[in-house]
């Protein structure tokens, strides 16, 4: 018996060491009512590298996600730092509309300044300044689109997942560079698929070296994006972030996806043609998941 509560105790410390958190948070700024967040690392981690945040849909609390054992294996392999984060509206008149999405009013400079008081709490002061990869659903990837929009240099790449409001139609150039993967579900409510469809095709017919993908049989759910999404992050640190540095994306390789036939094909032998909307991936193996995640239900 005696054996059996000590193998309990080196299995829950086992267990509580592998879960290094901390947590922050602020009272109300000019565009939310409430800001807060918890990070989370490996505690194997020596070196961080980057952020990945986790930015969940309208006025939810996103830190628990930094449990979440599919982010913490991402994380731990990458040498990233999870954050998760939770900002609510305060009363105005559109609250389907969240004001805090809107981050140049405040909540982006209320997440930097989380993610720098992070840093030196968990003993990274390196990562106060380093960039973030964005993942977010619904308001969460429209918080994410509009953090890109504001902060360009700081995002490695970001998501947009099934949002219905932003507040930027075109983006700035150097957005237009930051590889970002947006999606639908076919199953959501149309005017949701209509806005996103019109910010992404807006700007990648300007060049953005973005994705866009439908999901088949989804409502406003995440689906299958998260694997898409997990497959698509790991690309991109490779490309976008190699040796500490944020890269320029050379649409040149990779592959483009076309809708709505689903058929891909190298990006060095594509003709540009405006009678489809096309999606840069950056490998062959996220352009087949992109078809995998559109084809028709059976």
């Amino acid at each position: 018996m005696k054996r059996i509560i000590i193998m309990a105790m080196l299995i829950a410390f086992s267990m509580s060491a592998n879960a290094i958190s901390y947590d922050t948070s602020y009272r109300s700024g000019r565009n939310y009512d409430k800001a807060m967040f918890r990070m989370w690392h490996a505690d194997t981690a020596r070196q961080l590298k980057a952020w990945l945040v986790l930015m969940p849909g309208s006025n939810s609390d996103g830190r628990p996600e930094v449990d979440d054992p599919q982010w913490q294996a991402f994380a731990a392999k990458n040498q990233l730092a999870l954050v998760g984060c939770y900002f609510t509206d305060k009363p105005h008149e559109f609250m389907m509309a969240e004001e805090y999405m809107y981050v140049p009013a405040g909540s982006g400079d209320t997440l930097l300044k989380a993610l720098r008081q992070l840093a030196v709490k968990s003993g990274h002061p390196a990562l106060a300044n380093a960039p973030m990869l964005l993942w977010g659903m619904s308001a969460g990837g429209q918080f994410n689109y509009e953090m890109a929009c504001w902060k360009p240099n700081r995002i490695i790449g970001f998501v947009v997942n099934k949002g219905g409001f932003y507040y930027t139609a075109m983006s700035p150039v150097a957005t237009r560079n930051v590889p970002a993967l947006f999606f639908t579900g076919e199953k959501d409510m149309e005017y949701r698929s209509t806005v996103v469809k019109g910010v992404y095709a807006l700007n990648r017919r300007i060049g953005a070296c973005w994705a866009w993908a439908q999901e088949t049989g989804i409502g406003h759910d995440v689906g299958r994006s998260k694997e898409m999404a997990l497959q698509w992050f790991d690309a991109i640190l490779r490309t976008r972030f190699a040796n500490g540095q944020l890269q320029p994306i050379n649409q040149q390789q990779g592959y483009i996806g076309l809708q709505p036939s689903l058929n891909i094909e190298p990006a060095e032998s594509w003709k540009k043609t405006d009678q489809f909307i096309s999606s840069w991936l950056p490998n062959k193996a996220l352009a087949d998941l992109w078809q995998s995640v559109q084809q028709p239900s059976k």
